[in-house]
């Protein structure tokens, strides 16, 4: 008489769950999630929503620049004040609204901070190229609607225009990132922040160059980088602008500086921070 083999026990614990053999979400995926999701919230499902988003800036833009230009009629550079004015605004704009944007961005991703594939790392990224495109978009569409109506100063030289743009995100990516961090530790850093950006309008060169400011003042102002990232802009547009004052390694690091500061304090304190 054979006997058989017992029948070996089942495991109670049963198969994995699915989600534990799947692969974590690569971090461009969670970027780009975030990304879209950000979309959705602030700007709504529908694409009319991201588009007024940027014909809304375009217009106060455009609006501005007109009348700037019925009360100065004569421009530090070129002929035409309104392409003199949106080429000031409009990488001014790009500064404020990236660095602040990134600040915050604790305080409105936390709900996704649950999912552990998206952390602060993923939030701060596409914070950064979710509004850096859309100003890029609405620079080009500004630009051009002037280009169209008044016409450019001369062939624009792209060197010079993307790398002031380049600097200038990276310097409103780095003030932001470390932002980040102050505003977590201390939300009154927020409101300091807001009153020490209101002299910026007013320093950074968006209504005059560099060169035409006294030199007593102009060894002040050669210090505010953001003035040193709109000349370099503007070398890009007026072709007869040399912007030989401009630092692009300055520029850089203080950009840089205030990057690698922000996360090496968020990458010590990060995980209280988000569960705070």
């Amino acid at each position: 008489m054979t006997r058989t083999a017992p029948p070996k026990p089942r495991s109670s614990e049963g198969p994995p769950p699915a989600a534990s053999v799947l692969p974590p979400p690569s971090l461009g995926r969670a970027v780009r999630a975030m990304m879209l999701r950000e979309i959705s919230a602030t700007y709504g499902r529908s694409p009319i929503g991201y588009l007024w988003a940027v014909a809304d800036p375009v217009g106060g833009i455009l609006l501005m620049t007109l009348l700037f230009s019925m009360l100065m009629q004569r421009p530090p550079l070129g002929e035409s004040f309104a392409i003199f004015y949106a080429t000031g605004i409009l990488p001014f704009l790009l500064f404020a609204d990236l660095s602040q944007k990134l600040g915050v961005a604790i305080r409105y991703s936390k709900p996704l901070f649950a999912y552990p594939a998206l952390g602060l790392t993923e939030a701060l990224l596409a914070r950064f190229l979710l509004n850096l495109l859309t100003h890029v978009v609405i620079a080009g569409v500004a630009l051009g609607v002037l280009a169209l109506a008044i016409g450019l100063p001369g062939r624009p030289q792209p060197g010079p225009l993307l790398a002031g743009y380049a600097l200038i995100a990276l310097l409103a990516g780095g003030l932001g990132t470390l932002n980040c961090y102050l505003i977590a530790v201390s939300p009154n850093w927020e409101r300091i922040w807001a009153i020490a950006n209101r002299p910026l309008f007013l320093i950074s060169g968006v209504f005059y160059t560099y060169d035409g400011v006294p030199a007593g003042f102009a060894d002040l102002l050669w210090w505010n980088p953001l003035l040193q990232g709109i000349g370099l802009v503007r070398a890009g547009l007026y072709p007869q602008y040399s912007a030989e004052y401009v630092s692009p390694l300055y520029v850089a690091a203080i950009g840089m500086g205030a990057l690698v500061g922000g996360l090496v304090l968020m990458a010590r304190r990060g995980r209280d921070l988000v569960n705070e």
